[in-house]
């Protein structure tokens, strides 16, 4: 989870112990030891917190931090994952997967969710 590696990235680049930045956001050590370690997430409220405390944004901290101009006027820039673009980029190589996804993405999804028993 790219959460925990940034989370412990931005601790140490900060000087913080796992103490530390538990106490400026009203959580655990052990807290903080389970989301470096990919055990638990953080609630939306002590995110937010770690956000501000760490100076980043929580959009970075989830790793949607790259952004992403859609071809044609007046797209949307939205920020993704870099594992998103790299899904996406894999997906574009095969073609004929890639062009069902064009023509129907209700259909894959459907089949995508049955494929995984969601």
């Amino acid at each position: 989870m790219l959460l925990s590696k940034r989370l412990k990235e931005l601790r140490i680049a900060n000087g913080l112990t796992q103490r530390e930045l538990g106490e400026r956001v009203n959580v655990t050590k052990v807290s903080i030891c389970c989301y470096e370690n990919g055990m638990r997430v953080p609630t939306l409220d002590t995110l937010t917190k770690l956000g501000k405390v760490l100076d980043v944004d929580v959009d970075y901290l989830l790793g949607y931090d790259n952004p992403v101009k859609p071809k044609g006027k007046n797209k949307k820039i939205t920020n993704m994952a870099l594992e998103e673009i790299e899904f996406i980029m894999g997906l574009r190589e095969l073609d004929s997967i890639h062009q069902m996804i064009i023509d129907d993405p209700k259909k894959m999804v459907d089949l995508i969710s049955k494929r995984l028993d969601v």
